[in-house]
């Protein structure tokens, strides 16, 4: 998950960390590289396992599946959970699948899960690099598409007890559902998916978003390197200005959106 230093107890039921499998580790070094200038260094989980930084600030993580043994490649957030057992149990008790673990790894301890719909997302139980979305280098945006908001906003919370943390507050709008800590917003909860749609971008997922100084330029960085665009996916305007959603060599779903004052 991440490394010895500079490590933190992370505030429980949000996300602590982001992490994306890949099948072949250099390549996906190169492309995230020539996207956003990325630098990788080797985790406390080996040198299959890298955690990407941008001037100096940690990012994301990058590790390398096992062949024929993991999904294709997703984006995946990781809670952070004060006992990985109790999570997944609620998982389980829940109608979602428990896909692997909780299993040691580093100092902590991790699980693999996806929720109802099929969105896959992580928990982690343990210390972590100091990071939180729309902070420092980290992911502007944690965004969940799923079938039904309301029912995924249920799940999640009875999973990570959201109502049971002071600092977390569920803010329910008129088309999606905003989880805020200490008043800024973590991640948001967005419906309209498709459980049978063919195109990836369609399906229940996670989605992230990482913020850049110039959309089109990083875009045409990305398709340089091998990258491409979702067969219906457009550009879009985004909270904080325009955006384009954008597929890595692997598949791997991911959007731009403009850095306030970029």
């Amino acid at each position: 998950m991440a490394e010895s230093a500079d490590h933190v107890v992370p505030t429980a039921g949000v996300p602590c960390w982001v992490n994306l499998m890949v099948s072949d580790l250099q390549a996906a070094q190169a492309f995230y590289r020539a996207v956003f200038g990325w630098e990788f260094r080797a985790s406390s989980l080996g040198d299959q396992f890298l955690v990407a930084s941008a001037d100096g600030l940690p990012v994301a993580g990058l590790g390398e599946r096992r062949p024929g043994l993991a999904p294709a490649s997703v984006w995946t957030p990781y809670f952070a959970v004060p006992d990985a057992d109790t999570v997944a149990a609620r998982i389980q008790e829940r109608g979602a699948t428990l896909a692997v673990g909780p299993v040691p790894l580093g100092e902590g301890r991790a699980g693999l899960a996806a929720d109802p719909d099929g969105a896959t997302f992580g928990f982690w139980e343990g210390p972590a690099l100091t990071w939180a979305p729309g902070e420092g280098r980290a992911p502007a945006r944690l965004d969940l598409q799923t079938r039904d908001v309301f029912d995924a906003a249920m799940f999640y919370g009875q999973v990570f007890e959201w109502a049971a943390e002071p600092d977390i507050e569920v803010v329910y709008r008129h088309d999606h559902v905003e989880v805020d800590r200490g008043g800024q917003a973590v991640l948001s909860l967005h419906g309209g998916a498709e459980q049978a749609s063919v195109q990836a971008h369609s399906r229940p997922r996670w989605l992230v978003t990482f913020a850049v100084d110039d959309v089109e330029r990083a875009a045409s960085a990305a398709i340089d390197a091998g990258g491409s665009k979702p067969r219906t996916s457009a550009a879009s305007w985004a909270p904080q200005g325009f955006s384009r959603t954008l597929q890595d060599p692997d598949g791997g779903l991911f959007t731009l959106n403009h850095r306030a004052g970029g």
